[in-house]
């Protein structure tokens, strides 16, 4: 088992000390800020939105 590790952590390390790995981490974070957005942006229009129906519903 402790081979195991070994070799993850080697091969973990090596991803990070490439070029290419610290390029992919970089596009990994400004997905997952882009798709935090999107969530974020999403939440409020749909909390948005209940409220204009809720107040059409209540007039109706």
């Amino acid at each position: 088992m402790n081979a195991l590790k070994l070799k993850a952590h080697q091969l973990f390390t090596r991803f990070l000390c490439r070029d290419e790995g610290i390029t992919a981490i970089e596009y990994a974070l400004i997905a997952a800020l882009v798709a935090l957005v999107i969530i974020v942006g999403v939440t409020a229009l749909g909390s948005s939105l209940n409220s204009k129906f809720v107040s059409i519903a209540t007039s109706v």
